[in-house]
């Protein structure tokens, strides 16, 4: 008789818990290591931003379905977690948990009508769902209307963003390796012939979004414990365009990418501070560069682990050739 989890399956996930805890307090040591508050923070945005493009970049990148509402499930995340842990008095961890599954279950319901929806259409569809989402918690008594939310614990931290940005990372990884990623690759390069060779594609593009909205969920949760203090015009729809922006800078599609993307669209904010009344011109005429040099991205076409392994190739090469001479 089978077994109903097979022995290597435990292993694995014994492995993988082993490595998560490792990594959040090795992650500790290096926060009480750097001992810089304000540098801490921008690392820690960093890492929420990493987790939010990611989400997007599985959306649009992988999947091809261009979203222009990532904010609003942001904003469910953020909202959700807050009031998980100032009003039931949840854990962080499961107030987090909580904030992504419903803006992943918000996503399946809205995702059966509008995904649809093809191109242009869809984009529409998820500005418009993004600003009904802002609106509502403008109205709404309950999460405080349009003066939002202040005095949120500051429960985000380096070690915890980062270990999060890192298990998303790996999730973003195996994902694009499966045989879902493949799809979500045949239904953003074809979707009639995808269609043709027998995938789903309604229920792959639900699939993708769920999970992207999940992550966007997360990235909410955490933002909001880190700024301490939401409001529904924070999630507008610049905030949908800030995020698209990290993946199209890195490159639609690439994982590396958008990590770098998201990484430089964190700092050039604090190093350009002293040019803050120009901060939009600049953005725009980095896009309006990138697009006529590296329309694919800085890392987008580009297969790092095969890059790296040339390298070091070329680098063995070179040692052996002054070897024999």
């Amino acid at each position: 008789m089978k077994k109903f989890i097979p022995e290597n399956y435990i292993l694995r996930i014994l492995l993988f818990i082993i490595a998560i805890l490792a990594t959040y307090f090795l992650l500790k040591v290096l926060g009480v290591v750097i001992n810089d508050k304000y540098f801490l923070t921008v690392l820690t945005l960093m890492a929420i931003n990493i987790i939010l493009a990611l989400g997007l970049n599985l959306i649009t990148g992988v999947t091809g379905q261009l979203n222009l509402g990532h904010a609003a499930f942001m904003s469910i995340g953020a909202y959700t977690g807050a009031i998980a842990t100032m009003k039931l008095n949840l854990p962080f961890i499961l107030s987090i948990l909580l904030a992504g599954l419903l803006a992943s279950l918000i996503s399946v319901l809205i995702g059966y009508p509008i995904l649809r929806l093809t191109g242009d259409y869809f984009a529409i569809a998820t500005l418009g769902f993004g600003e009904i989402i802002r609106v509502v918690f403008n109205g709404v008594k309950f999460t405080n209307g349009a003066l939002g939310i202040s005095s949120i614990p500051k429960l985000t931290n380096f070690s915890l963003a980062w270990t999060i940005a890192i298990i998303a990372v790996v999730l973003m990884v195996w994902i694009n390796n499966s045989r879902n990623g493949r799809a979500y690759m045949a239904i953003r390069d074809n979707e009639i012939a995808a269609e043709s060779i027998g995938i789903n594609i309604s229920l792959y593009k639900i699939q993708a979004y769920a999970v992207g909205s999940f992550l966007g969920g997360v990235g909410g949760a955490l933002f909001a414990h880190n700024l301490t203090f939401i409001k529904p015009d924070v999630f507008g729809f610049m905030k949908s365009i800030e995020i698209l922006m990290m993946v199209v800078l890195g490159g639609l599609g690439s994982i590396p990418g958008t990590i770098l993307g998201a990484g430089v669209l964190t700092v050039a904010p604090e190093i350009l501070r002293f040019f803050s009344d120009y901060r939009n011109l600049f953005y725009g005429g980095l896009l309006v560069v990138m697009m006529i040099y590296r329309p694919n991205g800085l890392l987008g076409g580009i297969n790092l682990r095969k890059a790296i392994a040339r390298a070091i190739n070329i680098k063995s090469n070179q040692k052996d050739k002054k070897i024999s001479r």
